[in-house]
């Protein structure tokens, strides 16, 4: 049998090796998700609903010991993972409160002895293709409402995550969902290609671009129905008139949270010219008091690198801003000892020629660039080929409504960022990505709409 070998990145240890799919595990598992299917979705939501009720309880009565076994495989720190536990049960609360009313049959015409319904059907067997940085929030905002609107569940965590997938697995199985309805694919690369061979009702998939690009390309022949989260080189705009001090120190945590590690943190700042210097003091300020080090420290702010490969990413990038004139404020370096440590980063005197402005960084690594005025924040901040969250900083909320207007984005920011709700859509425009999760509609993507004409006889 294949084993997978779990690493902990802030050590450069082996944790464990567990036991890893093949082509022929993942194909028995997919036919057993489409027997029982129907049965499933068959099953009264109320139903549906116990299981996942008693899965929060469970998350509840073991957050602590959770959270060490992700921040142990990804390197995030224990404070951030408790966070992440503790901000998931407001997102199945939602999935919880609306699945019910947002599967629900609608009647949209009644008159003249002619009525006309909507019907949501589940999918059928849905594939997830899932991410590392937050596992418990990213895994579960497919894998909860899949469930609770009759789909059953062929579930690839990340490598880098996956003793966090098996974790969610066992307690989906302990709180009632059968193995066959929800089903943990442990494996690399390899797995997920053998599950995209799968006859399979629906794929989605987080992670990076270039990955989502490969899926969008095997899965299109065959017209699955396909959502992709991806990258983002999310920008924040500080106007003129916006406090320097209080921009600062949300924007630098909106930039190194989860040591820089996710799909919407700040990866661009522009500011207005009047108050550049002022921001860069305030922003250096903050970043300077972020503790360092070991992510099992309650302390600890910037954790471990998850990749050992993203760290070459960083490099490059700060030597391409360098060789290009940027000024290099803090940082710019791996950290010393074992393990994927980086140095918090910050850039100044950066343009639209780096790299460092353009790629995805996906690390604690910064670039704050000055503009003359609005016209210039909003040109700056649309030159990319991402559209996944987008911010501007001012008292003014008209002004944040126009600037924003202009900005492709999916979600947008006013004094604030890095932000997610339950109760909104999360989505993408360009390269970031197609389809949607979280709100109502990230409910009834797990469904399609099959019309109901009825005439009297």
């Amino acid at each position: 049998m294949p084993q997978l070998t779990i690493h902990n990145p802030a050590t450069g240890a082996v944790i464990t090796q567990v036991p890893a799919d093949d082509a022929t595990s993942v194909a028995a598992k997919a036919r057993a998700a489409r027997a029982v299917q129907a049965a499933w979705a068959a099953q009264p939501i109320a139903e549906r609903r116990a299981c996942i009720v008693h899965f929060r309880a469970s998350i509840v009565e073991q957050l602590d010991a959770l959270a060490a076994v992700m921040t142990a495989e990804t390197g995030k720190p224990i404070a951030m993972s408790r966070n992440e536990l503790n901000g998931l049960l407001g997102r199945l609360d939602f999935f919880l409160d609306q699945s019910a009313a947002a599967v629900a049959t609608e009647t949209v015409f009644d008159d003249a002895g002619m009525r006309e319904q909507i019907e949501h059907i589940p999918l059928g067997v849905v594939a997830n293709i899932s991410a590392w940085n937050y596992p418990w929030f990213v895994g579960c905002n497919v894998i909860v409402p899949a469930l609770l609107t009759g789909n059953t569940v062929l579930y690839k965590p990340s490598e880098y995550a996956t003793l966090t997938g098996l974790e969610i697995g066992r307690l989906l199985h302990e709180a009632g969902v059968p193995r066959e309805v929800f089903s943990v694919l442990v494996g690399g690369g390899d797995v997920g290609a053998a599950l995209l061979e799968q006859p399979i009702d629906g794929l989605f998939f987080t992670g990076s671009h270039a990955t989502g690009q490969r899926i969008a390309q095997a899965l299109g022949p065959r017209l699955v129905k396909l959502q992709l989260e991806l990258g983002g080189k999310d920008p924040t705009y500080v106007c003129d008139d916006a406090d320097p001090r209080l921009a600062a120190a949300s924007l630098a945590d909106g930039a190194m949270y989860n040591t820089g590690q996710s799909c919407c943190s700040v990866e661009r700042i522009y500011v207005h010219e009047k108050i550049h210097d002022a921001f860069v003091e305030a922003f250096m300020d903050t970043v300077r008091g972020f503790a360092v080090g070991d992510p099992t420290r309650e302390d600890t702010y910037i954790g471990a690198i998850t990749r050992a490969p993203q760290l070459d990413v960083f490099d490059a990038q700060v030597a391409d801003a360098k060789a290009k004139g940027a000024t290099l404020r803090c940082g710019g370096e791996r950290l010393p000892g074992p393990g994927n440590g980086y140095a918090p980063t910050v850039f100044t005197n950066v343009d639209h020629t780096m790299d460092l402005m353009r790629e995805e960084t996906f690390g604690p690594l910064i670039g704050i660039q000055k503009v003359a005025d609005d016209d210039e924040a909003v040109r700056l901040m649309n030159d990319t080929r991402y559209g996944l969250t987008a911010g501007v900083f001012t008292p003014d909320e008209g002004r944040a409504r126009t600037v924003l207007a202009q900005v492709h984005a999916g979600s947008v920011y006013w004094n604030c960022c890095d932000r997610v709700s339950p109760r909104l859509p999360w989505s993408g425009v360009g390269d970031s990505g197609v389809g949607l999760t979280l709100s109502t509609y990230g409910i009834q993507t797990f469904t399609r709409p099959k019309a109901w004409h009825l005439r009297k006889a």
